[in-house]
């Protein structure tokens, strides 16, 4: 999803998500992206047909930011995403190290 402009990250994890995959973006989205993703679902939101979205991000430890980074101020943005559908997602949680849902069949 690297080379993906921003509107077409969305459209294929909502895409993805229509069809009952759990999307797992190991980059994350920009603050920016996830408001956008956020957006485009409320208006794609349908009784019958989608019932929206699941969203969790854990973001990855400092550990791994370099000496650099650390010293001139700068947040990593690397963090790990899972988006899934609202309606499939029953408990997602998140601890320390560990995130985990609890997924049910159509």
């Amino acid at each position: 999803m690297e080379g993906l402009a921003s509107m077409e990250k969305i459209r294929l994890i909502l895409d993805g998500v229509r069809d009952g995959n759990i999307v797992i973006l190991e980059e994350g989205l920009s603050p920016d992206e996830e408001s956008k993703l956020i957006e485009v679902t409320m208006t794609e939101i349908s009784p019958d047909e989608f019932n929206g979205i699941e969203i969790e991000t854990y973001p990855q430890s400092k550990g791994g930011q370099g000496f650099l980074g650390r010293l001139m101020g700068k947040e990593t943005t690397k963090k790990l995403t899972v988006i899934g559908p609202a309606n499939q997602i029953q408990t997602l949680h998140k601890d320390e190290n560990l995130i985990s849902a609890l997924v049910s069949r159509k």
